[in-house]
């Protein structure tokens, strides 16, 4: 059984009303967390390429990561989550890990389950929520992955039309 239903998260995964890249994000987290990302990405087989600026590099450890010099491009990992949806992650700070996705490519039950189960599988590697805000109103997250429900929920309504 699917975590969210298409048809009653539609309006969140809307580019016209939310802005196209949401911010996805797991709060107070760590550089140890960062590396079980990683580990996390190499165990899945996900496709992925971590770059820094116009440099393809082999994924080093997440410290070396989120340790590059002042002013230096931060350092970015895409994963591929199937071949038509793909997360960015951004190496900003160890104390949250961030990414975005592009709605555009989550459209359908089908891609929606994709991306539940991906938030999922971090989630539960971590231990910790996986939230989704809007595109820029960070902090105000429309579902996310629950710890204590083991699953992806809705953490918002959408207005009624």
């Amino acid at each position: 059984m699917p975590d969210l239903l298409w048809d009653d998260v539609a309006y969140f995964f809307d580019p016209d009303l939310m802005g196209s890249l949401p911010d996805v994000r797991v709060p107070e987290a760590s550089v140890e967390d960062w590396q079980a990302l990683l580990d996390l990405v190499g165990e899945r087989g996900w496709q992925f390429q971590y770059s820094e600026g116009e440099t393809v590099l082999p994924v080093p450890r997440a410290d070396a990561a989120l340790s590059g010099p002042a002013g230096a491009e931060l350092p970015e990992l895409r994963v591929w989550l199937s071949a038509e949806v793909l997360a960015i992650f951004r190496f900003h700070s160890a104390e949250e890990i961030d990414f975005d996705v592009d709605l555009r490519e989550l459209q359908g039950q089908e891609r929606l389950d994709t991306f539940c189960r991906f938030l999922r599988d971090i989630g539960q590697r971590l231990g910790k929520p996986v939230l989704m805000d809007p595109e820029g109103d960070h902090g105000h997250p429309v579902l996310g992955f629950d710890v204590e429900a083991d699953r992806v929920v809705l953490l918002a309504e959408p207005p009624v039309t």
